[in-house]
């Protein structure tokens, strides 16, 4: 029977606890949420819905085609000129999602012959784009430059280092300053992610590489997602001009895919000179995930610290996790819930986001319903 492996493998995931479903969520709801990406509250702004608003009155509900033909509309580049100005970076290139954008910058420039240093808690989107790269890709320890140096020195030719900034799953952000050294010794380039950086860290929210000293250098790439922390959708690629201009002739997940949607665009431009103007949102971000922490580890739950504004919570299994996550919603609290395989280490946890406009009622009515219904 066709796709008979189907239903071998549905009762594989059955037994183990990983069953995936799709729950839709009303415009409207009672709940609170810790899920969303939604860091700096601008999903809903009013600013920000009117910028998308804006975009699709004037160029319509969709791109109209790729963005070599006529996908590339003025307020894509407008977009692309702010967000490299906001970043400090030389260019910027925007694709149609944070996943096409790590595609692109990985495949790009890991040509045959090449290097690739990727480290093990990477997001699953750089680990894809290692696997269709057609340089040879070497795994290394989490947040090691010194694992990354001493793969470099092992290789003869073009090489990149390719990390997340913050990390998803625990929140943990890369030794950024490291491992643009450790690149350095060899000439290596460095492509970082920092989905999970820009809008919180940095001054003002330029992201994790603007905070470490690395961006605008000559050797760094940042791929970034309009999707958190601005509130919309989308992905860009941040770095040299000349950089940028390769990937223009030669990203497939650019060439090949339609542009991104007017209404994304203008809402993410919308988000960025709002963030522009209220610089001490990221900060606030980052202090309601501080908040989470201390009180969470107080109560005697297993925290990992946050170095940006996701906080994990360890639970000790699979479909404990699951039935949490559950119960949490029951008792009005959305929290993430994080299982093989989309953790690097196997372990199983809540994943909570911090937002900006959480009150302190709100965090304490968080902690103690975790509290409450933890396993």
């Amino acid at each position: 029977m066709a796709f008979g492996w189907i239903d071998e493998q549905a009762e594989l995931r059955r037994r183990a606890g990983l069953v995936r479903t799709l729950r839709p969520r009303p415009a409207g709801t009672p709940l609170l949420d810790l899920a969303s990406n939604d860091y700096l509250s601008l999903a809903r702004h009013p600013e920000v819905t009117e910028g998308a608003a804006r975009a699709a009155r004037t160029w319509g509900g969709g791109a109209t085609g790729s963005r070599l033909v006529t996908g590339t509309t003025e307020l894509h580049a407008e977009l692309e000129r702010e967000l490299a100005g906001f970043c400090g970076f030389e260019a910027a290139l925007v694709f149609s999602s944070g996943y096409a954008a790590n595609l692109a910058a990985v495949t790009a420039l890991a040509p045959h012959g090449s290097l690739i240093v990727s480290d093990a808690g990477n997001h699953a989107s750089l680990i894809d784009g290692c696997r269709l790269a057609r340089g040879t890709t070497q795994v290394v320890a989490h947040s090691d430059p010194d694992a990354v140096r001493k793969a470099l020195g092992g290789h003869d030719g073009p090489a990149v280092a390719v990390s997340d900034t913050v990390f998803s799953v625990d929140g943990d952000a890369a030794p950024l300053a490291g491992l643009a050294e450790a690149c350095r010794e060899y000439g290596a380039g460095l492509v970082l992610d920092d989905a999970h950086g820009l809008g919180v860290l940095g001054d003002g929210g330029r992201g994790a590489p603007h905070a470490a000293g690395v961006a605008g250098a000559g050797d760094v790439v940042v791929t970034v997602t309009l999707s958190k922390s601005l509130g919309s959708q989308g992905g860009a690629v941040l770095g040299p001009a000349r950089v940028i201009e390769h990937l223009v002739n030669a990203a497939r997940t650019f060439i090949f895919d339609t542009g991104l949607a007017p209404a994304a665009a203008g809402a993410a431009l919308a988000a960025l000179r709002l963030l522009r103007r209220e610089p001490a949102r990221a900060a606030r971000a980052g202090a309601v995930a501080r908040e989470l922490y201390g009180r969470l580890t107080a109560a005697g739950l297993e925290a990992v610290r946050p170095d940006a504004a996701v906080v994990s919570v360890r639970a000790p299994s699979p479909e404990q996790a699951v039935r949490w996550a559950a119960d949490c919603r029951a008792a009005g609290l959305s929290v993430g819930c994080f299982r093989p395989p989309s953790v690097p280490d196997g372990i199983s946890r809540l994943r909570l986001t911090a937002r900006a406009d959480l009150s302190g009622a709100e965090i304490e009515r968080a902690v103690r319903v975790i509290g409450e219904t933890r396993p």
